[in-house]
């Protein structure tokens, strides 16, 4: 039997296993990962988030598509590890430094009752460089630039922050065909490393609106890395201010990207929905 909580970021939600009490070797996490994530045989969910010792930080987020397939980071996903070790007592701390991949990220816990409700995260400098997303272009840094999907063209800004994104800005997000059009740009010839890619409608200068289709997983109610990267795509594009509400299916995210410092910060909620025990054994 494993233990695990289910938590949710906005909706876009993670089965949490803890890494110090569970010891599943590595080559075998891909295959459960995909069993505990069907919704339909097994827990269900956006994917599976192992929560680890680390000598450089103060855990290590070991994070999993729910096609087996590893990513780098969760913003949403990020925000629930905090609440996981301070509520669980694995920590007293309400300043964390969480590791995903190779990078390090800062956690501020807001605590109600005595439990973690909302979180702000440090979430670095955006990554401009086409090269370092990656995605192939002539141009240093692809802003506004065109792309062909299902016959038509679009117009996308590409941000990094910790894992690739594509934002492209459209006049409306409910009509649109995401289960077709989103495959499109995850698979596209440009991404060598596939994409996650977020559909805007812009609001007003303080308020935006996004779906998005992640790479693995396909539309969630919400990516955390994803409003960042918009808000980054909003400001280099003139279309808001440095400070935005990105409204998603499944909540709010307020991201602000500090340019005197490059630095975007992120916060919103952080909610258990559920623990248990499964039987299921790879």
């Amino acid at each position: 039997m494993m233990k695990f909580t289910k938590m949710q970021g906005c909706g876009n939600d993670y089965i949490y296993v803890d890494g110090f009490a569970e010891q599943i070797p590595r080559e075998k996490k891909p295959e459960i990962v995909r069993a505990l994530s069907d919704r339909h045989f097994g827990i269900g969910g956006d994917g599976v988030i192992f929560v680890n010792p680390s000598e450089e930080a103060d855990f290590e987020m070991e994070m999993y598509n729910r096609d087996g397939t590893r990513s780098e980071m969760c913003g949403n996903g990020i925000r629930c590890v905090g609440k996981f070790v301070y509520d669980k007592g694995l920590t007293q701390k309400t300043e964390l430094r969480i590791i995903s991949g190779s990078s390090i990220k800062h956690l501020t816990l807001f605590l109600q009752e005595g439990k973690v409700s909302t979180v702000k995260v440090n979430m670095g400098a955006p990554i401009l460089r086409a090269v370092d997303i990656p995605v192939i272009s002539h141009k240093e840094e692809v802003i506004g630039e065109e792309i062909e999907a299902d016959g038509s063209i679009y117009r996308m800004t590409c941000v990094s922050m910790g894992n690739p994104h594509a934002v492209v800005f459209v006049e409306e997000t409910e009509e649109l065909l995401l289960e077709r059009i989103g495959p499109l740009f995850e698979n596209h010839e440009r991404f060598p490393n596939r994409v996650n890619t977020e559909f805007v409608k812009v609001l007003d200068e303080e308020t935006v609106k996004m779906r998005v289709w992640e790479r693995g997983t396909g539309e969630t109610f919400a990516c955390g890395t994803g409003a960042c990267a918009v808000a980054v795509a909003c400001v280099l594009n003139g279309l808001t201010k440095e400070r935005v509400r990105v409204q998603l299916k499944g909540g709010e995210l307020e991201i602000f990207w500090d340019r005197k410092e490059n630095t975007v910060y992120m916060t919103g909620p952080a909610v258990t929905v559920f623990e248990g025990e499964t039987e299921i054994q790879i």
